[in-house]
């Protein structure tokens, strides 16, 4: 039997981690400890979490063909993700980023877009990249046109639509009323017109004021853990799991690719949520 497959229409970066002690303030020279390159992207890394809990996972996006863009298609498959689906743009560099992360497990980053911002939505039409499909996952790291254009089709199509609205803009409203789950952090639910998100208390407040205008919402509050709002208006909260925190850096893209490859698995969206804080937890207790 076919598994049901779980889209991702999204970014890929290179990124450039850099190790040190702590974070530059504005106009510091900090020295480093190490620096390696990673393969990133939220989109990137969303479509790899997927395949590693298990579900079928498929990337539409673009890259460059520059050697960046070689390394993250192959890393797309070293992934267990299918890449046909991943367009090679010339004249664009690849997308990249640099992040900074310190001995507490704090980071910083800067990403530049690149050959992301050219990938194509009329592509979108072609029905071989919706074979088998059960889910669509997109985040707000490439043009707002291309997520409206893949949640149209969605609907379609009767999928069901994940956004993972980050980083936090402001939402076209041709999109908001194609999504059928939003998943967002504190700093993104503030951003987006909630109050401020501290506990687990005040994300239930979020995730509720948010439901006016999403049929389900997901707020996470970090090392606190998670409150939601279901389809059928149910809330819940979870609280995070206790761990050793090595670095954050990537546990939201752990905690959506779990999430989603559990919903297109059949789970209801509290089992589902409890998987993603699983694995989001030990991401964050390991090193990158």
């Amino acid at each position: 039997m076919t598994r049901p497959t779980v889209l991702v229409v999204g970014s890929l970066h290179y990124d450039i981690m850099v190790e040190a002690d702590h974070l530059p303030r504005k106009d510091e020279t900090a020295v480093g400890s190490r620096w390696y390159p990673k393969f990133g992207g939220k989109g990137g890394n969303q479509a790899v979490a997927v395949a590693h809990a298990g579900a079928s996972s498929r990337m539409f996006g673009a890259v460059g063909t520059d050697d960046f863009g070689t390394f993250l298609r192959r890393a797309l498959r070293d992934g267990g993700v299918e890449d046909a689906f991943v367009s090679a743009v010339p004249d664009v560099g690849s997308g990249m980023s640099v992040a900074i992360l310190d001995t507490a497990g704090d980071y910083t980053a800067t990403i530049v877009s690149g050959a992301n911002l050219r990938a194509d939505p009329g592509a979108l039409d072609d029905e071989a990249l919706w074979q088998d499909v059960g889910l669509l996952i997109l985040q707000n790291e490439i043009p707002e046109a291309i997520n409206i254009a893949a949640a149209r089709q969605a609907r379609a199509r009767g999928i069901r639509t994940l956004l993972n609205a980050a980083p936090a803009r402001v939402l076209s409203p041709d999109l908001v009323p194609l999504v059928d789950i939003l998943v967002v952090n504190a700093v993104e639910a503030e951003m987006m017109g909630t109050g401020p998100v501290c506990c687990l208390h005040s994300a239930a407040d979020a995730a509720r004021q948010l439901s006016d205008r999403f049929e389900a919402v997901i707020v996470t509050a970090g090392s606190k853990g998670l409150a939601a709002v279901t389809p059928d208006d149910e809330a819940f909260s979870l609280p995070a799991e206790k761990v050793d925190a090595v670095s954050s850096h990537g546990a939201g893209d752990a905690f959506i690719g779990t999430l989603c490859a559990a919903l297109v698995r059949g789970k209801p969206l509290p089992e589902a949520a409890r998987d993603a804080s699983h694995a989001a937890a030990l991401h964050v207790s390991k090193r990158v």
